[in-house]
C-alpha cells in the first residue's frame, strides 16, 4: 500500500509525514502529475487561501489529476484545506470554483459572536454514530486541534462524520466509503489525531 501526500509548495508537510511514520505508514510526497500513478491512497493536507491554492494546483499541473482521482472515487484523506476545496466555492475567494466533490459552500465565521477569528486551538468534536469505522476506539466527543477562519456549510447532512461548534454549529468532517476529510488537524492532535489517521488508513486499505 503506497501512501502519497500532495505537495504543491504551500505549507510545511513535515508534521504530516511524521504523523504517518509514527503510525507505521511511511508516505511519500506527490509533487508531479505522474506521481498519482504510483500511489494507492492520496492525502491532501494544507493551509492557505482557497483561491491561491486552486491557482497553484492548476499552475503545477496537479489540479486535473486531483479532480480525476476524486471523480474515480479513489481513496482520499483531506485535512483543513484538503477538506474545504472539496466544496463548490468559498467566501474567501468569490468566483473561484472548488472541486465540487461535495455539495456546499465554505463560509467565514461571523465575528459578531465575540469569538476570536481564526478558530485556533482545541475544540470538542462529536462523532456520527453511523460511521464508526473511522473513529473506533476514540471517545465521543473527542478533542481535536483547529486552525481556520472559514468552515464548510455542508449541504448533504448524510456525509457528516463529525460536528463541532464555534459560534455556529458546523460539520467538522465528512466521510463516505473511500473518502474522509476533516477541518481539524489530526497531525497536531496528539494521540487522538494519530488514532484517527490509523483508523482511516486501515479502513481505506480495505477498499483497495
Amino acid at each position: 500500500m503506497n501512501l502519497g501526500v500532495l505537495d504543491y509548495g504551500a505549507g510545511n508537510l513535515r508534521s504530516v509525514l511524521n504523523a504517518f511514520s509514527t503510525i507505521g505508514h511511511a508516505a511519500k510526497l506527490v509533487t508531479r502529475p505522474e506521481d498519482f500513478e504510483t500511489i494507492d491512497i492520496l492525502v491532501f493536507p494544507g493551509q492557505g487561501a482557497f483561491g491561491d491554492s486552486v491557482r497553484i494546483l492548476k499552475s503545477t499541473g496537479l489540479w486535473e489529476p486531483l479532480r480525476s482521482w476524486l471523480r474515480e472515487e479513489r481513496p482520499y484523506l483531506g485535512i483543513c484545506l484538503g477538506y474545504q476545496l472539496l466544496f463548490e466555492s468559498s467566501e474567501e475567494c468569490p468566483g473561484v470554483e472548488g472541486l465540487a466533490v461535495a455539495p456546499g459552500h465554505v463560509r467565514k465565521f461571523d465575528a459578531s459572536h465575540g469569538l476570536k477569528i481564526p478558530h485556533m486551538g482545541w475544540n470538542k468534536v462529536h462523532w456520527s454514530e453511523d460511521k464508526p469505522a473511522w473513529w473506533k476506539g476514540l471517545a465521543n466527543p473527542s478533542h481535536l486541534y483547529f486552525v481556520h477562519s472559514y468552515y464548510p456549510d455542508v449541504a448533504d447532512e448524510s456525509l457528516a462524520l463529525c460536528r463541532t461548534d464555534y459560534g455556529v454549529p458546523f460539520i467538522a468532517g465528512i466521510a463516505r466509503k473511500k473518502l474522509m476529510a476533516v477541518q481539524f488537524h489530526p497531525e497536531k492532535s496528539q494521540e487522538v489525531g494519530l488514532a484517527l489517521l490509523k483508523n482511516s488508513v486501515e479502513h481505506l486499505e480495505t477498499t483497495l
